[in-house]
């Protein structure tokens, strides 16, 4: 654990000095905002299109910040400190996924409020405490596979390329579920039917995934 604490301070305060990721993460989501709202010519949305608008706006601007999250180490020489510090591997998968996940809820800190001004009315502040939920589990099981895909996208020359094409099928299930859980809560009226059962579909996906990633990623460090 004070292997993990240390890495992640030091992925935390190298984001606040540098501010490479999170705003480049926000300024995304919200260019992306402006282009739908101006696209769809609406000045409000409700249930699956709202939804949908904000969960595929958020994935694409996290793909940013995941791009970048290993970067350092691959030119800095990080991995190789890793591999001859007396240490578990994993303690790099789990900082880097700790770093992301509050990159994301930074991102969403700044993008939610966006997203409502644009596009929902009063009834989101209603909704909110119920889709921080949605967002929190949404964010670790996107944070846990973006940090152990980052880690082997990498190493290759097509990083850019590499990661949306191994990133995006495998979290077609946690959107799927983001997707459906906050459909009710961006319903006028506000409905919760069906969101336990969509929270658990998230928790599960972040408990399966969560180990998947703990159980190759010692392998993945040595090759």
């Amino acid at each position: 654990m004070r292997a993990v604490a240390t890495i992640l301070r030091k992925d935390l305060v190298v984001e606040l000095r540098t501010k490479e990721s999170v705003p480049s993460m926000a300024l995304f989501a919200t260019t992306t905002f402006v282009i739908f709202h101006f696209g769809l010519d609406r000045d409000r949305l409700e249930g699956e299109l709202a939804a949908g608008v904000l969960w595929v706006t958020l994935l694409f601007a996290a793909i940013l910040g995941i791009n970048r999250l290993f970067v350092a180490e691959r030119e800095q020489g990080g991995f190789d400190g890793i591999l001859m510090a007396p240490i578990e591997r994993t303690s790099l998968l789990v900082a880097k996924a700790g770093a992301l996940f509050a990159y994301l809820l930074a991102l969403e800190l700044i993008a939610l409020p966006v997203f409502a001004l644009f596009f929902l009315g009063d009834g989101f502040w209603e909704a909110l405490p119920r889709l921080l939920v949605v967002a929190v589990l949404t964010d670790a099981g996107l944070a846990v596979m973006g940090a152990l895909l980052a880690s082997i996208a990498v190493h290759t020359r097509a990083r850019d390329l590499l990661l949306p094409l191994l990133l995006l099928p495998l979290t077609i299930p946690l959107m799927i579920g983001a997707a459906a859980a906050t459909k009710p809560l961006l319903s006028v009226p506000l409905a919760t039917s069906g969101l336990g059962k969509w929270l658990a579909v998230l928790a599960l996906y972040d408990l399966i995934f969560g180990l998947l990633a703990y159980a190759v990623f010692d392998f993945l460090m040595e090759d």
